[in-house]
């Protein structure tokens, strides 16, 4: 849940920053991503379920289905239900963000809406679910990063700024690494039930690299993105953040047992969050 709010928050910070801030948009936009977060969980243990990834060889936390804690008939109308929460709450985002601007732009963010919901369930379900051919990281990355902040800023502003595609990157990368990180944990179990993962296919070592690459660009494109605007010291604020994002790739880099990297799984979500808060907090002081 806070590697959701981490896109939407920096939107609305960069918003705020440009001199255009809208709160209902912000409202919403966090209702809706909040479903959305809501609605890929659910799915996610639905699908894997249904697929045998969910297992007793699976690490980390116990899934609901899994435990046999909901019917899987039960969980199938629950992410129904999600589905049709996110679509009302983001008809009610656009129609909110986008008063007094060509109705191509709002059929473009309805397009943009009805996929990020295709996304969240399509990642698990289905007879071809994406997550399971190694495009997770590519969909993460555009829908919780570039589309999370690009789009919060412009329902804000009603205006485009190549720079903003700087920090959109920095949440990408970090949301794509929660996901890669999550991945690595479950490697074994997702090789051994046909789930190709990335960091099935290109091995544990590679996967360890991508994921100190994935936390550099972070660091990088916010860095490029301050510079390009320096006017305070304060706007290196969110530089804090890096001894925990190192302490997260020495982890990656160290672990022999799978199972043991669950915990910074939420500590990186967390991170990532406290990222764009810092992110934000300094670049308007």
């Amino acid at each position: 849940m806070p590697l959701s709010l981490s896109s939407i928050v920096l939107g609305c910070f960069l918003a705020h920053y440009d001199g255009r801030f809208n709160w209902k948009v912000c409202i919403l936009a966090i209702l809706t991503t909040l479903f959305l977060q809501i609605l890929s969980n659910l799915a996610n243990d639905y699908g894997d379920s249904k697929h045998g990834v969910d297992n007793s060889h699976r690490k980390g936390p116990q899934r609901a289905v899994q435990s046999g804690a909901i019917a899987p008939k039960k969980m199938k109308g629950v992410v129904i239900l999600f589905m049709i929460l996110s679509f009302i709450s983001g008809v009610w985002l656009i129609y909110e963000g986008t008063k007094g601007i060509p109705v191509f732009t709002i059929l473009i963010f309805l397009i943009v809406g009805i996929g990020a919901i295709a996304a969240a369930v399509k990642y698990t379900i289905g007879d071809h679910p994406y997550g399971y051919s190694g495009f997770g990281d590519l969909f993460v990355f555009l829908f919780f990063g570039i589309t999370g902040v690009v789009g919060t800023y412009y329902l804000n502003t009603h205006s485009l700024n190549w720079q903003i595609l700087l920090p959109a990157s920095a949440a990408g990368f970090l949301s794509t690494a929660v996901l890669n990180l999550n991945n690595m944990r479950d490697r074994d179990n997702d090789r051994k039930t046909g789930k190709h993962t990335l960091v099935v296919k290109m091995g544990i070592e590679k996967a360890r690299w991508y994921h100190f690459f994935l936390l550099l660009g972070s660091v990088i494109t916010g860095l490029v993105y301050m510079l390009l605007n320096y006017h305070s010291p304060f706007q290196m604020l969110f530089l804090l953040t890096i001894p925990l994002l190192w302490i997260n790739v020495a982890v990656v880099f160290k672990n022999t047992i799978p199972e043991d990297l669950d915990p910074y799984l939420k500590k990186l979500a967390i991170t990532s969050l406290l990222f764009s808060l810092a992110f934000g907090i300094g670049l308007l002081m």
